[in-house]
């Protein structure tokens, strides 16, 4: 089965470089490319995932990212881009990017996180995941410590920072997919945190796994 991408990128060679790139391989579609968030809200046709980047006409990438969400529920998103700034990052994945990585990332890494994505699980690079915790002000005077997390949670964080899905978790460690629904619930109260990519952040940042 084909997983169906979105791409919404202003800059037309690089658009075109990325549908080319995805396209020869047999296990992406590319369902639409476009040069705006206006032109993609325009189109009906649902995809996987979205490759979006943050500099675009009118309304910029990360004001796209609720609208999609709004319109297609389970949207799953990720930044592309060459905005490598903290406060890029931080409001990317405060406003719902399931994934964040540069235009200077490797073709194999693009696909990769795409993959990862598109099974449940997180695509941030270590270097973007510190850049993230940099900016994150503990909420507590308590800090988060590693002895926070059961063995067996600290086990589920570091198969979700090799960017396993719940599924492919569960069978790994032969438990039931509500466990480790359970299991990811507690570490991101633990956490303090709401999504698998600032949980990877917070995994490498603190050298939890």
């Amino acid at each position: 089965m084909e997983i169906t991408i979105g791409i919404v990128e202003d800059h037309s060679e690089f658009r075109n470089s990325l549908v080319f790139l995805i396209s020869s391989f047999t296990a992406y579609q590319v369902v639409w490319a476009v040069g705006s968030v206006r032109e993609a809200m325009d189109n009906k046709e649902p995809v996987d995932i979205i490759l979006l980047d943050i500099n675009l006409p009118n309304l910029s990438g990360i004001q796209g990212i609720p609208l999609f969400k709004a319109k297609f529920p389970g949207q799953k998103i990720i930044m592309l881009t060459i905005q490598d700034d903290e406060e890029s990052i931080l409001s990317a994945i405060k406003a719902g990017a399931d994934g964040y990585i540069l235009k200077k990332t490797s073709p194999q890494k693009i696909l990769e996180a795409i993959q990862q994505v598109y099974e449940g699980g997180a695509a941030l690079t270590p270097m973007v995941a510190k850049q993230v915790l940099a900016l994150f002000k503990p909420k507590k005077a308590v800090k988060v410590t590693h002895t926070s997390l059961t063995p067996r949670e600290k086990e589920i964080l570091t198969l979700i920072t090799q960017g396993m899905s719940t599924l492919v978790i569960a069978e790994t460690l032969f438990i039931s997919i509500q466990t480790v629904r359970n299991h990811i619930k507690s570490i991101y109260e633990k956490l303090h945190v709401h999504s698998k990519a600032h949980a990877v952040a917070i995994a490498l940042k603190e050298k939890i796994v």
